[in-house]
């Protein structure tokens, strides 16, 4: 059986090229042709699997879903336009009016906003617990509980909750586990095994290969045949958000680099996050590949030693933040994460600025914090930028 580095670059195309190119090529085309009326009313009704508008269905795309479903084991995957068009399609997906979702306040700001802001308007509860507590859970999770929702590794807060006790949940009261993966690409665990039905990712982030292009993924085991119909014909016909080709394409190609960059990435983060933790102004490092992490354990036996690219620490107040954020020069100031640039960001008054800071206290986003993405650049440059950054 081949390794998932090598399913990275070792998936066949669903149809032989014409010209046999090794890389699939982009079809940035609209609409395809057919030989008569009966094949064309097949793939139109979704007898065959010909691609009949680039809208819902393209070569390019197909094949990028296939390459990412044979690597994670997944009987499904859809792309989309972004990150939050996966995590919206999803959501819409397992949720509606009268219905309830468990999850964390520890979320992504406009994952946070989505569940807590516009789903209300349409009749959905969102109940926010501490995922880490199983009892907690366990009593928040209902009758008209449609799904736990999770983050694999929580932004900015490093959070690592125990997906295998959250899954025994889940399975007990018939409901899916949904995670939101990308701090830790699937290249890195075996998501089905782990007890997870649904993965989302921004493929923005470690996919697209040095922040190329925008997309996002849902991966699907299957454990849901009727969520499972419903993100493809509703959310993808419907909500118009399926991935571009090109998009597809740059992510094509990120997929087979993937696997060295986070190998990379994660070496340097850990020695980054090592070092930070002997400097006397950092009042706290957020990295769970960190012995000192509290949740260290728990992530080494879900998601493996690599532990990431992200690292967060703490100063003594926004205004020191600001300081060391201004005086970087070579760290781009800048979002994103894992782009193959080292950049950095001060959560709490850009990802989370448009929050009210009561909401930010409860999510635990902190003015004193930092957020590091670290790139591939040599770690001694990265540390030397932050060093004097931090006036030593």
């Amino acid at each position: 059986m081949m390794e998932k580095t090598t399913k990275a670059i070792h998936t066949p195309y669903q149809r032989r090229d014409a010209y046999d190119a090794l890389q699939m090529p982009v079809y940035n085309c609209m609409a395809f042709e057919f030989d008569n009326a009966e094949v064309m009313a097949d793939a139109f009704c979704g007898r065959t699997d010909a691609p009949d508008y680039s809208r819902v269905l393209n070569p390019t795309v197909t094949h990028f879903e296939q390459r990412v479903a044979n690597i994670s084991g997944a009987k499904e995957v859809s792309a989309f336009t972004s990150g939050m068009a996966a995590i919206s399609a999803m959501i819409m997906s397992v949720a509606s009016a009268g219905r309830n979702i468990v999850t964390s306040r520890h979320l992504f700001g406009n994952t946070y906003l989505l569940l807590t802001g516009t789903l209300r308007r349409f009749g959905v509860e969102t109940r926010l617990v501490d995922l880490t507590d199983k009892e907690m859970v366990e009593k928040a999770v209902d009758e008209n509980t449609c799904c736990i929702f999770l983050e694999s590794v929580t932004n900015p807060q490093t959070e690592v909750a125990d997906v295998e006790e959250l899954s025994s949940i889940a399975r007990t009261k018939g409901i899916p586990l949904i995670a939101d993966t990308t701090i830790v690409p699937f290249t890195q665990f075996d998501g089905k095994s782990l007890g997870l039905d649904f993965q989302v990712v921004s493929s923005t982030k470690y996919i697209s290969g040095g922040a190329t292009s925008l997309g996002g993924l849902i991966i699907d085991y299957g454990n849901f045949p009727e969520v499972s119909r419903l993100i493809k014909k509703d959310a993808v016909f419907n909500f118009g958000g399926y991935m571009s080709p090109q998009a597809a394409y740059m992510q094509i190609l990120g997929l087979e680099t993937l696997d060295v960059r986070y190998s990379r990435q994660a070496q340097t983060a850990l020695e980054i996050a090592r070092r930070l933790e002997s400097v006397p102004e950092v009042l706290a490092v957020g990295y769970p590949g960190l012995e000192s992490h509290p949740n260290h354990e728990i992530f080494r036996k879900l998601y493996g030693e690599n532990a990431g690219a992200m690292v967060t620490f703490d100063l003594a107040d926004a205004g020191e933040c600001f300081k060391f954020i201004d005086s970087l020069k070579l760290i781009h100031r800048a979002t994103n994460l894992f782009d193959n640039r080292t950049l950095a960001i001060h959560p709490a008054s850009t990802i989370f600025g448009p929050l009210a800071e009561a909401e930010r206290k409860a999510m635990d986003v902190k003015d004193t914090t930092i957020r590091l993405s670290i790139g591939l650049e040599n770690v001694e440059d990265i540390w030397g930028d932050i060093s004097q950054s931090l006036g030593k």
